[in-house]
């Protein structure tokens, strides 16, 4: 019994978490994210070892590790575009800067391992 309340327990959460994320984090194909990414700040929050492997051009690495720590560098009055391998680590990078009083977030859909486009490798 006690199994099945956890279970419950878990989906509930893992479900609240999922339509949260959507509502403070707008997801953008690799063409509207293309198109406003210039214009925003845009954030890499994988691991330093990940962004030197391969990263799109003009992107700042502050992994969500660090993210607690370092997050004034990301200024509130601009849009921010966060990237990770997969989306996971940017709708937690989205969480933690809604907390602080960040709005305009978005993300890459299906991450960095969708992207096509130029790619900075270290």
């Amino acid at each position: 019994m006690l199994l099945i309340i956890v279970a419950v327990a878990l989906i509930a959460y893992i479900t609240f978490n999922f339509f949260y994320q959507r509502k403070i984090m707008k997801q953008l194909t690799e063409e509207d994210f293309r198109a406003g990414y210039r214009k925003a700040q845009l954030i890499d929050v994988r691991e330093p070892n990940e962004f030197d492997g391969g990263h799109i051009l003009g992107a700042r690495n502050i992994p969500l590790s660090q993210l607690r720590q370092r997050y004034k560098e990301i200024r509130p009055d601009q849009p921010v575009y966060f990237y990770c391998q997969n989306t996971v680590r940017s709708g937690r990078a989205a969480q933690m800067l809604k907390r602080k009083g960040y709005n305009n977030l978005h993300c890459l859909k299906g991450g960095f391992k969708g992207w096509t486009g130029k790619v900075k490798k270290k």
